[in-house]
């Protein structure tokens, strides 16, 4: 779906936050389909 098929960083720390980076916009993408730009972005500037 987000159209990686490896990791194309090496060692364990690198490849944790090359992960954690995937998860973050995997779930960001899910919170946008679901609630829409304009509720993302006015969540955003309230915080």
């Amino acid at each position: 779906m987000m159209g990686s098929t490896h990791f194309l960083m090496q060692r364990l720390p690198n490849v944790q936050a090359e992960m954690s980076l995937h998860v973050l916009a995997y779930n960001l993408r899910r919170a946008i389909n679901i609630l829409g730009v304009a509720k993302i972005v006015a969540q955003m500037q309230a915080a």
